[in-house]
């Protein structure tokens, strides 16, 4: 055999011996025993088949007294906006919620249940449908607000809109509603002209409470906490989709804005967000005893 040949057979002999060794490689970094390679991060998402299961309900024993479902944003693997120093929304809005549930638990007139509780994942349709699923008086979305300019700051409050305030609103809604792509949240549906009709009638009843209890947040809080200059909006925001409980969304601050984050780490002030907004809901919940709904 003659030089040429013997060298050609080497190189093919090469051409097999590398794939060999990447698959070696790849053998080496697999899971002992099998399985998927360690750098294969899996997450598992909530499939939609089953209905997750309901949170206690605290407060007074009497199922009489209203309730009021606070949800804290995002959590678990969606850790919503950042901070310039690393803060988590989902850490902030936590924290919200539980000092809003201390509060309104302090006199025993309110019952109080939460979303979330622990650092958790919802899907959207899940939040909204804890509140519906209890039979809530109330639905109360916390979330921290971002923006590009560090100077932005104050809280807002929101309720629904098909189409937003203006452009920032939709451009909230749209970064908030992307938490998750499964949301599914439809009213309407292929109903006939009578069911529009009452559709839309509970649609535009709970939008005019709502607001009625956005406005409320306003006013409680004034002198206590610091408002966006344009503090009440409306967006197409998907926790907030409900036809049978007045809904808002509260951005408590900006977390990209050093002040407000700095003031929503601190339980004085948490303090002072959850009274403002306690007070808000007690007397939203005493209009509401005497106001029927829409037919």
């Amino acid at each position: 055999m003659n030089r040429r040949a013997t060298f050609g057979r080497i190189l093919i002999a090469a051409g097999f011996l590398v794939p060999l060794a990447v698959l070696a490689l790849w053998a080496r970094m697999a899971l002992p025993g099998g399985g998927d390679p360690r750098y294969v991060l899996r997450v598992v998402l909530p499939d939609g088949s089953q209905q997750i299961g309901l949170p206690a309900v605290q407060g007074p024993g009497d199922a009489s007294r209203p309730l009021v479902v606070i949800d804290a944003g995002h959590g678990g693997h969606d850790p919503g906006a950042s901070g310039q120093g690393g803060e988590k929304e989902k850490a902030v809005t936590l924290a919200l919620a539980l000092s809003l549930r201390d509060a309104l638990l302090k006199d025993g007139q309110v019952r109080v249940a939460l979303t979330r509780d622990t650092d958790r994942f919802l899907v959207l349709e899940e939040r909204s449908g804890i509140a519906r699923r209890l039979h809530a008086d109330l639905f109360v979305s916390i979330h921290a607000d971002a923006a590009e300019n560090a100077d932005a700051g104050g809280a807002t409050v929101y309720t629904l809109s098909d189409r937003g305030s203006d452009a920032v609103a939709d451009q909230v809604a749209s970064r908030e509603n992307r938490a998750d792509t499964v949301n599914g949240v439809m009213l309407g549906g292929q109903s006939n002209a009578v069911s529009s009709i009452l559709v839309d009638l509970s649609r535009r009843e709970m939008r005019a409470r709502s607001q009625a209890f956005g406005a409320l947040i306003l006013r409680e809080g004034e002198g206590k906490l610091r408002f966006h200059p344009d503090p009440q909006r409306q967006a197409a925001f998907v926790v907030l989709k409900s036809l049978d409980l007045p809904s808002v969304l509260v951005e408590a601050g900006y977390i990209s804005n050093p002040a407000d984050s700095r003031a929503m780490h601190d339980s004085d002030w948490r303090g002072k967000f959850a009274d403002a907004l306690a007070s808000a809901i007690r007397i939203t919940l005493a209009r509401q005893d005497a106001a029927p709904l829409a037919p």
